[in-house]
């Protein structure tokens, strides 16, 4: 086994390791990394409908889609993620328990007893501290599980950034369940600091596995990754376009008035829209409807397509930068 000790702090490049080492390499892999502030949804969720839009923008929070399933987590310096990748030989099932024992028996030699969920979550008590996903790729025969151990992050950060209104959306994604969190550091009898402790992590599962060995990604490998997160992981497309179609109603006072936004997005691409309210117009606003279908549901081209329509004609007392509001 190789076990990866990442420094990287870079939420796109770290995704991107995860694709690459799991498409990349046949050994099984162990690997340890941490984000700076990013929120990572889930393969099939929406992702508009995770994050609380303009917490994430004022704090300059990095949004990622993974390649796994399940909810949307908040990743901060005070969280630790771990990820196995390991090869199959017959038939791939989803075994949560397999990879979360590691961390259950780490726990347990620093005196904090945890318990397995029974779904996809570790727990001390009846508070989370890890959530886990795990993806099965079948082309390589190998299995990707990964999961989030908090051990000192802002608590107040993550229900901040994931605090979305659930009556904006209507789809069918596989919508995020928020559960009570903990960290690790406050169960610890001393705060052994969030280095030493994942050192305790790294050598748990190197002293559990009789091949493992260190592995220092390579300049060639930091290449690749780093094309992939350009390509891929730091891109709307992948980020926002992969969401399942969805229905988004939303409104927003102005100066003009109430503005209601009701439209359907497929693709990452608005597909039909309504602008309602108790504002009043210039001129009819069918021009600025058309010039808005078909167009992706993305801040900056939503913003740019009222200024190039020169929305502020047509709605009186109403700017192109508070209309944009409405619609996210």
């Amino acid at each position: 086994m190789l076990c990866i000790d990442n420094s990287s702090q870079e939420p796109y490049f770290n995704q991107a390791a995860e694709e690459y080492f799991l498409r990349e390499f046949g050994e099984n892999i162990f690997m340890l990394w941490r984000n700076d502030n990013a929120i990572i949804v889930g393969k099939h969720q929406n992702t508009l409908a995770e994050i609380n839009v303009d917490n994430v923008r004022e704090r300059g929070i990095k949004v990622v889609r993974r390649l796994t399933g399940g909810g949307a987590v908040f990743h901060d310096l005070g969280n630790i993620n771990y990820t196995f990748i390991m090869g199959y030989e017959d038939t791939a099932v989803i075994n949560f328990r397999k990879y979360n024992q590691p961390i259950i028996d780490v726990l347990a030699s620093l005196g904090v007893e945890a318990h397995f969920s029974g779904r996809n979550d570790i727990l001390i008590g009846d508070q989370k501290f890890s959530g886990n996903a795990e993806h099965i790729f079948h082309k390589n025969k190998r299995v990707l599980h990964h999961g989030t151990l908090l051990y000192a992050s802002e608590i107040k950060d993550i229900s901040d950034a994931l605090n979305v209104n659930p009556l904006k959306f209507v789809d069918k994604a596989r919508k995020s369940v928020r559960s009570r969190v903990t960290n690790i550091s406050s169960h610890l009898k001393e705060d052994m600091g969030v280095d030493q402790f994942r050192q305790k992590v790294m050598d748990h599962v190197v002293n559990m596995y009789p091949d493992a060995k260190p592995y220092t990604i390579t300049e060639a490998d930091i290449v690749a990754i780093q094309q992939l997160a350009d390509e891929k992981y730091g891109t709307w497309e992948w980020n926002f376009g992969q969401s399942p179609n969805y229905g988004l109603k939303n409104g927003v006072k102005t100066a003009g008035g109430h503005v209601e936004v009701h439209m359907n997005v497929e693709k990452g691409v608005i597909t039909a829209l309504e602008i309602l309210g108790d504002y009043f117009v210039n001129r009819e606003i069918d021009p600025v409807i058309e010039a808005l279908i078909g167009k992706e549901h993305r801040e900056e081209v939503i913003l740019q397509t009222l200024k190039d329509v020169k929305s502020h004609e047509y709605f009186n007392n109403i700017s192109e930068e508070e209309l944009v509001k409405a619609f996210f």
